[in-house]
């Protein structure tokens, strides 16, 4: 009988009218037999086959990246003004990272690192891609992003919150490694400012002191709704990235001038709703819990004493918290002080769930040996970009800027100062008061302070601030660094692709009123603002 339908289907080419080819008695016999094979089928598979998804051979992944926040942003790294007691409880069950790096110190560039496990020259995506200035790269077809790793391997995928890597059809989450998205393409100081659902835009304008809220509610239903199959949630909120806003259960007005702390502390529920949901669930046995970001702090956030802040290869600029929490395989209590990085996440979760990456020519390493014990240290160096120039090389203890560390500018509190990417009461919609350049996050440089130059070399072990340079009294490590750091300029020269001419930046009205029963292709919002710009 099974032949015999093989055939009948080849001959078709596989489309034929069951009614037409077999007589009513047979049919109903083909049916008959076909329903007892699948409750037997059933009946084995249930007997045979758990019903949660247990098997620590396919963890769950929940990666969790925030947006512009310190290394000293949080309790559990030392800063003793902001309470963030969920991301403390994580680390004291898990990992914390003391020395954990992103590739570039810029929002689009290392969120395409942490996802392909390349440095952000090879991806396409070297440089933020803005819609209201016109830039309108994104990720390179040929680059194999984790979304896309472990859907191969059969996960269930959810981007929820910041992408940024591209907001034109090719580039969009769906398209590149995700089964759902829900968030905002670009920063949320990109205009239009516009919530998306896969590749619709569902929201416009965006009151964005609820994005906490709701990127948490979309990521905890979606754990919910895969409890019993491997899923992975990657979830880049929008905060602490300016312009910063809070929902009314953190947001104290009566303090006016902590509102960044209002938004970490959200951002500490958020995590804690996180975990509490893979409890509750009774999955956190098979889930690996990440949590980073993408690079130091903007205005108001906190170094933690280290040099520079966000958009310099000064520590401030590329050292980041890292958390990893996996209870019953990461041993809790842990401080590593390993030199590890963003790009180490693909690898590590690659080697995880047995897919093999050696032709995909990742930067990063498996770091799973120090995360559990096995293995204490890792023969490696980490680099740092700034686009497509190599900012600096760091090998065990030692750093050496091989060209010129850059930082903003830090201003005095009489200085006046207005963000052209600030709240507006329209298209951006958040609270008045945002942070400025004298409330810089990391300390003024001293009269003794190394000068910012390239061929500086500091031992981080002893100077993480990064005040002392070494290089006159170790040409031997220099000279070493040096070659190692020509050799990756070399390799990327041969990546490199040339980059349009910047064009001048424009401001947008905004695409009209948008909501979830009246949405639009993302493509369409996007052509309709550009068609709106308001005049210089």
């Amino acid at each position: 009988m099974i032949q015999f339908l093989a055939k009948t289907l080849a001959s078709g080419q596989g489309k034929f009218d069951c009614r037409r080819t077999f007589p009513r008695h047979l049919l109903h016999r083909i049916t008959t037999l076909a329903l007892a094979a699948c409750t037997a089928l059933f009946a084995q598979t249930l007997y045979t086959t758990p019903l949660k998804a247990e098997s620590t051979d396919r963890p769950n992944i929940v990666l969790i990246l925030a947006d512009d926040l310190g290394w000293g942003d949080l309790s559990c790294y030392g800063n003793k003004d902001r309470e963030t007691p969920h991301l403390e409880r994580m680390a004291q069950q898990g990992a914390r990272l003391t020395d954990f790096y992103v590739s570039t110190a810029s929002c689009g560039p290392s969120r395409a690192a942490l996802l392909t496990g390349r440095y952000p020259y090879r991806t396409g995506v070297s440089r933020n891609p803005t819609p209201d200035a016109g830039l309108d790269h994104g990720i390179r077809e040929s680059e194999t992003t984790l979304g896309e790793l472990l859907q191969s391997a059969g996960y269930a995928t959810k981007c929820i919150g910041k992408w940024h890597l591209g907001h034109l059809p090719p580039y969009y989450p769906t398209r590149n490694g995700f089964d759902e998205y829900f968030g905002i393409l670009y920063s949320n100081d990109m205009r239009p400012v516009m919530l998306c659902r896969d590749d619709q835009a569902v929201e416009y304008p965006v009151v964005q002191s609820y994005l906490t809220q709701r990127y948490t509610s979309e990521a905890t239903d979606f754990i919910r709704q895969h409890r019993d199959e491997p899923f992975f949630v990657y979830l880049p909120h929008a905060m602490p990235h300016k312009p910063l806003a809070a929902s009314e259960s953190f947001y104290t007005p009566q303090t006016r001038d902590n509102l960044y702390s209002d938004v970490v502390r959200e951002l500490d529920w958020s995590v804690g709703q996180v975990l509490e949901t893979i409890r509750e669930l009774e999955l956190e046995k098979n889930t690996l819990v990440i949590f980073s970001s993408d690079n130091g702090p903007w205005f108001g956030g906190s170094t933690g004493g280290l040099r520079g802040m966000k958009g310099s290869n000064w520590e401030g600029g590329i050292r980041v918290p890292g958390i990893v929490w996996w209870p019953g395989r990461i041993p809790g209590g842990q401080v590593i002080s390993t030199p590890c990085a963003t790009i180490d996440v693909l690898p590590t979760i690659a080697a995880l769930v047995d897919q093999p990456i050696d032709h995909l020519h990742v930067d990063g390493h498996n770091i799973m040996p120090v995360l559990d014990g096995s293995k204490a240290t890792l023969s490696r160096q980490i680099y740092a970009w700034t686009g497509t120039t190599l900012g600096s090389i760091r090998e065990g203890k030692w750093k050496l800027h091989v060209s010129k560390p850059r930082a903003r500018p830090r201003g005095k509190a009489t200085d006046e100062w207005i963000d052209p990417r600030g709240p507006d009461g329209f298209t951006l919609i958040a609270p008045p008061e945002q942070y400025e350049p004298w409330q810089y996050p990391s300390d003024a440089d001293g009269p003794d302070t190394a000068p910012a130059i390239a061929g500086t070399l500091f031992d981080l072990s002893t100077d993480p601030g990064e005040q002392r340079d070494l290089a006159a009294a170790n040409p031997d490590i220099v000279q070493r660094l040096t070659k190692l750091a020509d050799k990756a300029i070399a390799d990327a020269t041969l990546h490199i692709e040339k980059q349009p001419p910047r064009p001048n930046t424009q401001f947008y009205a905004g695409p009209g009123r948008i909501t979830a029963e009246n949405a639009v292709p993302i493509k369409q919002a996007l052509d309709t603002t550009r068609d709106r710009k308001t005049p210089e």
